[in-house]
């Protein structure tokens, strides 16, 4: 393993103990907004970013009248939603790349600069940190009772689907691929009639960085929090190393 799965597993866990679900709704309902106005229209079957969004949504255990309010905003044009992007450093040379999704570019702008200023961080030019992130489609998929595959024969499917890493763990299976092959995954997902968890793009460090003084790893996490608390702020990405010893020392 290159570690990858593993980084998205640390993640999505350390994710899982920070939600907030008025924040993780808000950022749901406009990706919704967005994917119906961007994506395709309001059609799951015919949209493959509205049905991820919807897919998303239903994982978070939103109400179902909120995705469909999402959805005819979308439809009717009015949303003046923008995909934007920043990206930066923080304190030890840790990388930060920020997506959000804005109808005012200047306060979220503003919003984010005054975070990283705030946090010891500096903003860079788009394009400075491509050369640390990958661009991977990562699924997460619930091993329940529907989930009836071994290993190695889900292995196999997962490969003939275009899987760079498949990781085991108790209750999921993380599985990466290249970003080009990321529609033909999800339609092998839907082939298993598997149950996700998650399905996304996301931005997978090639390098970390390791800190060891635990004190500034809680501030580079009060750092990265307190950019994914900004009600513009999409994704926020990172190349600090996080290890399972690091978050155990954190939470006691």
């Amino acid at each position: 393993m290159s570690g990858h799965s593993k980084w998205s597993t640390i993640k999505r866990k350390k994710g899982a103990l920070d939600a907030k679900r008025s924040k993780i709704f808000t950022k749901l309902i406009k990706e919704i907004t967005v994917a119906v106005k961007e994506g395709g229209g309001p059609d799951p079957a015919a949209n493959p970013r509205l049905r991820l969004a919807i897919q998303a949504s239903k994982a978070a255990n939103m109400p179902k009248d909120n995705m469909e309010r999402a959805i005819k905003k979308g439809e009717g044009n009015e949303s003046d939603y923008t995909e934007v992007s920043y990206e930066g450093y923080a304190s030890h040379g840790v990388a930060i790349f920020v997506e959000a999704m804005t109808d005012n570019i200047n306060r979220t702008f503003q919003n984010v600069r005054t975070i990283f200023n705030k946090n010891g961080g500096s903003i860079g030019t788009n394009g400075s940190l491509e050369f640390i992130f990958d661009r991977k489609g990562v699924f997460v998929i619930k091993k329940d009772e529907n989930f009836t595959y071994d290993e190695d024969t889900f292995m196999l499917e997962m490969i003939d689907g275009g899987a760079e890493e498949v990781e085991f763990e108790d209750e999921v299976v993380t599985v990466t691929c290249a970003m080009e092959d990321f529609g033909a995954m999800q339609k092998k997902m839907e082939e298993l009639e598997l149950d996700l968890e998650s399905a996304e793009l996301q931005r997978i460090p090639k390098t970390t960085v390791a800190v060891d003084d635990p004190e500034a790893v809680r501030k580079l996490l009060k750092f990265i929090d307190a950019l994914e608390d900004d009600d513009d702020v999409q994704q926020v990405y990172h190349n600090l190393e996080l290890n399972e010893e690091v978050l155990a020392e954190l939470e006691a």
